[in-house]
């Protein structure tokens, strides 16, 4: 008779219901020793224990997905005072250099439309140089092509999928 076990201790916090380890028994039988259980009691007690996994494998889930939620959240705040702080430090260097530029002696006029004009060339660079890069972007074959074998294994789960025959995967 083997036990396993499952372990759920890896995380910070565990919120009020979720169990830190859970013990499973497997090959055990509520049944008094040397009597035998029927094939219907043994699924019926599997099909017991896979369930109780998987809703505490969703539990864990539901737990990791809160705390990254949140870390995303407080990182994506940061991130967009950062990009505002950016963008006012970029007007005032814009003005330091117009009025650089009238220092040098070129009217405020032309010094405005100089920077305005360098910001536009770099717009422009910037868009050719991400036009360049969606233009790589391929769909995920291997991802679609699993779904497909998967599908196909759902509808006939004896053979199988096509792809896979003969193929290291």
């Amino acid at each position: 008779m083997r036990q396993g076990y499952v372990r759920r201790d890896h995380l910070p916090a565990y919120p009020k219901g979720v169990v830190m380890s859970e013990r499973i028994d497997v090959g055990r039988s509520s049944a008094a020793p040397g009597t035998e259980q029927s094939l219907g009691s043994l699924v019926a007690g599997a099909s017991k224990e896979l369930s109780n996994l998987v809703r505490s494998e969703i539990e864990l889930a539901k737990l990791e997905l809160t705390a990254s939620a949140k870390r995303a959240g407080i990182g994506a705040g940061l991130l967009g005072g950062a990009g505002f702080l950016a963008l006012l430090g970029l007007i005032f260097v814009s003005f330091a250099l117009v009025y650089g530029l009238h220092g040098l002696g070129l009217p405020l006029g032309w010094a405005f439309l100089i920077v305005g004009v360098l910001y536009l060339f770099s717009a422009g660079l910037f868009a050719l140089v991400a036009r360049s890069q969606l233009k790589r972007l391929r769909p995920p074959e291997r991802t679609i092509r699993t779904v497909r074998d998967d599908v196909e294994w759902a509808k006939h789960p004896t053979v199988a999928p096509p792809s896979r025959l003969g193929t290291g995967d």
